[in-house]
């Protein structure tokens, strides 16, 4: 995975080793399976993580991605795009999940939500993020707290820029709505 404080020829090297870890992969190598997890893993299961709210079915996504991009290698027409193909697959995951959960009570129940301890904002946030659309909170989590580019999330969702444009309009317009409506507070 890259990171930030690396100089750009560690970067070409990462990329280069992810190449032929793929075209290894192709050929059934395990070691380059194993590489190539331990390269992406954890930052699946962040990602699963924001958008599932539940770091267990985020590693069962995580690991249902892998799967799913080693049986279907073949699809990948450039083995530099690895990267954005594992985290297409992870998101479109997230997605299914998040259209196939039934509300629950607990989702549904609003708390007056008037503590202001970190704790008890971070599980108002959570709930109020479950009363999203399943569209309009991965735009959101991809956007916020996965701090990636428009462009990004566009291409991870297969959307247009401007999906995501107004998907992120909206999703932060009903977010700051059950926020007031929970909180009573105008400001986030």
């Amino acid at each position: 995975m890259v990171q930030n404080g690396q100089t750009a020829a560690e970067r070409a090297e990462i990329r280069e080793n992810q190449v032929n870890w793929v075209l290894r992969v192709r050929r059934g190598d395990e070691a380059a399976m194993d590489a190539l997890v331990s390269m992406h893993r954890q930052r699946l299961i962040r990602v699963a993580s924001n958008v599932l709210r539940d770091r267990h079915e985020a590693e069962d996504v995580a690991q249902e991605s892998f799967l799913k991009a080693f049986r279907e290698i073949r699809k990948l027409r450039d083995d530099r795009a690895f990267s954005g193909y594992i985290y297409r697959i992870c998101v479109r995951l997230c997605m299914d999940r998040l259209r196939s959960r039934k509300p629950t009570s607990e989702m549904i129940e609003h708390g007056d939500g008037t503590s202001g301890s970190k704790v008890e904002t971070k599980v108002l946030v959570e709930r109020l993020l479950q009363e999203l659309t399943p569209d309009l909170r991965m735009t959101l989590v991809l956007r916020e707290m996965e701090e990636l580019s428009y462009d990004e999330v566009a291409e991870l969702m297969q959307v247009p820029v401007g999906t995501v444009r107004s998907r992120l309009h909206a999703a932060r317009n009903r977010f700051r709505e059950l926020w007031i409506d929970s909180t009573g507070e105008a400001h986030l």
